[in-house]
């Protein structure tokens, strides 16, 4: 047998289980997004044809596009924290060398560990206006004066749901900017600290050009996750207050399950998310990446 027939077969398990788990409800959804599909029409299983109504109709929805710009804010102030303080705690750590800890290595790691829905209703908890740890440690030091309501605000609940989830993934990108610091050799350090060069100018002209394409890389993979963030929304404020927590994947949720459940308009949502995301891509790898790469 041909390698390349034996590779083939050896694989075929692995993409049977994804064309099942993977293929399937994602070409379903597509055929939904081309028909009228509620829970009449499941009942009775007959879809009629639409096609492109309901991508006008998502489209032309004052309420997808606030979900949108919530999107937006949120991302850029998510994966623009996570990048600075990843940067941030993984110089610390290479120049104490506490990673070598296995305390420290756990306590670190242990964000990343905890599933987004435990971790949406920890923060809840935290954020509690009459029980919350936040608010009472806050009172005790003095910070402030009385109870914020930090979720049930219009102003602040979007971000309220961003320090959770920044908190979440930033172990991830602290990983990746700790192996890449291991990379640089310390010579180039000793060397600029002969010639005279300060903390900030080593950094600068050596430390961050040599982090550049990691950096990308967690530009690209967070950018994309948290433009499909849904999890934190969902255990921390479902949305509200009114539309402020709304974002692009909360919609299609919303759209699609909540009455009058329409699966045909929440497919094709869900559909312009991913054609976004995709774009968002392409863009990253062509544009950002590579000129990092250069």
């Amino acid at each position: 047998m041909p390698a390349s027939r034996f590779a083939l077969f050896m694989n075929l398990p692995t993409l049977v289980f994804l064309a099942l788990v993977l293929a399937y409800p994602v070409a379903y959804a597509g055929y939904l997004s081309v028909h009228r599909v509620g829970l009449a029409q499941l009942r009775r299983g007959v879809f009629a044809f639409s096609g492109w109504e309901n991508y006008g109709r998502v489209l032309t929805d004052p309420l997808f596009w606030t979900a949108i710009k919530n999107t937006l804010i949120f991302t850029a102030v998510t994966v623009g924290s996570e990048i600075v303080l990843a940067v941030m705690i993984a110089l610390l750590i290479n120049q104490t060398g506490i990673w070598t800890s296995r305390v420290t290595r756990f306590l670190i790691l242990l964000p990343y560990a905890v599933p987004p829905i435990a971790n949406g209703l920890i923060w809840t908890f935290i954020y509690s206006f009459q029980f919350g740890f936040l608010n009472r440690i806050l009172l005790s030091t003095g910070l402030i004066h009385e109870r914020i309501n930090w979720t049930g605000v219009p102003d602040t609940a979007l971000y309220a749901v961003a320090i959770p989830y920044v908190w979440r993934t930033l172990p991830f990108a602290i990983i990746l900017v700790h192996a890449a610091l291991q990379g640089i050799p310390r010579e180039l350090y000793e060397q600029a600290a002969i010639d005279g060069a300060s903390a900030w100018r080593r950094f600068w002209h050596i430390t961050l050009p040599m982090l550049r394409q990691i950096l990308a890389v967690i530009l690209v993979l967070r950018t994309a996750f948290a433009f499909a963030v849904f999890e934190e929304i969902l255990a921390i404020t479902q949305g509200g207050p009114g539309d402020a927590t709304w974002v692009a994947a909360w919609y299609s949720y919303k759209i699609t399950f909540a009455p009058p459940n329409n699966f045909g308009m929440g497919s094709a949502s869900a559909y312009i998310l991913a054609f976004m995301i995709i774009v968002m891509a392409i863009f990253y790898m062509r544009v950002v990446y590579r000129r990092v790469t250069l």
